[in-house]
């Protein structure tokens, strides 16, 4: 019987990565995006193509009623079994040149948003004892980074919303998890020079990124029966980066 997962900001970097992994897991997928695009209609188009349902859903997670349609779609639609918070976004900028807005644009998506996900899903978790939330935070939460002020400060608060969720849902039988990514190969790391590359290298004990699939083979994993008993929990993708 094929569950159900949705997967926000699915349509491209580690979401889209994560949604088709899950997808070829026997998981039918609500993909959530902010705007319709060539990236959308390839997604449904692949995950269909790996024999499971997608349903879309459009709704910017930092608003607190569109997050509420988006799980509530999902329920009546098809179900919820897994809800991955992966939306996210970076405003860098030195904390003296930053803007009240450069930081509250940061934190409204990535900490903001996690929360109205796990708000409005765990009603529906709660009511049929089951489920499983997994968030995506970075380990510039766990160690802070020059220039990004704002992103740490919302991947830290990832990680704690992440334990104090994972302690009050545990009695209905729905456990809470974050993975930290270390640094990722993407189409944005691909475009850095060679030298900032080797700096990056440098302070990764196995030399090298990772993949995005790295992070969705954790995903698995956690949605999966086998990790029933894994809550609370934060664990790095980084290659040691951060031990």
């Amino acid at each position: 019987m094929q569950k159900v997962a949705i997967v926000t900001g699915a349509t491209r970097g580690l979401g889209r990565t994560i949604a088709l992994e899950l997808s070829k897991s026997g998981y039918d997928i609500v993909v959530n995006y902010r705007k319709e695009d060539e990236n959308l209609f390839s997604l449904i188009s692949e995950i269909e193509g790996n024999g499971s349902k997608a349903f879309k859903f459009q709704a910017d997670i930092s608003d607190f009623e569109q997050v509420k349609g988006l799980i509530d779609f999902a329920v009546k639609e098809a179900g919820l079994d897994l809800l991955v918070n992966n939306a996210g976004i970076t405003n860098d900028k030195l904390i003296a040149r930053m803007s009240e807005q450069d930081f509250d644009s940061v934190i409204d998506i990535n900490l903001k948003g996690t929360f109205n996900c796990i708000r409005h899903a765990s009603k529906a978790m709660m009511k049929q004892k089951k489920g499983k939330i997994i968030n995506i935070s970075s380990v510039i939460g766990l160690i802070g980074n020059a220039g990004q002020a704002n992103y740490a400060a919302s991947k830290a608060g990832v990680i704690g919303l992440t334990k104090s969720a994972a302690k009050e849902l545990a009695p209905f039988g729905v456990t809470v998890n974050a993975i930290a990514p270390g640094f990722i190969r993407t189409d944005m790391t691909d475009k850095l020079s060679e030298e900032v590359k080797k700096a990056i290298l440098s302070n990764i004990p196995m030399r090298d990124m990772g993949e995005a699939k790295d992070v969705a083979n954790l995903v698995k994993f956690l949605a999966h029966e086998d990790s029933r008993y894994i809550t609370g929990q934060v664990i790095n993708v980084d290659g040691g980066m951060v031990m």
